[in-house]
């Protein structure tokens, strides 16, 4: 296993129609940087310090995924992830990419 993947993808709504999954400290960091400076809090600041210190290494890898964990559920982005994963296979073909 990737020593920077959580261990468990996390699922989030970016729009209405629009699931991204977050796998790692990377994704989750680029998600919260990307997020609109109007809807930032304490808890987006939290998590967003949380994955910076697990990227260089001064916390977990866990400790990211559950900062990032409780940043999505408390903006309400957070999608289930047997949904998710389920709607990609259905969505995917044998190549491997998504139809359109």
């Amino acid at each position: 296993m990737n020593s920077e993947a959580f261990s468990n993808p996390l699922f989030v709504k970016r729009a209405p129609y629009i699931v991204q999954e977050i796998a790692s400290r990377a994704d989750a960091i680029d998600f919260l940087n990307e997020w609109p400076g109007d809807r930032r809090d304490l808890i987006h600041e939290a998590a967003l310090r949380a994955c910076y210190d697990a990227y260089d290494g001064r916390k977990p890898v866990s400790t990211a995924r559950n900062a990032f964990f409780g940043f999505a559920k408390r903006a309400a982005i957070l999608e289930d992830a047997t949904s998710a994963m389920q709607w990609l296979a259905a969505c995917t073909s044998g190549s491997g990419k998504v139809q359109v």
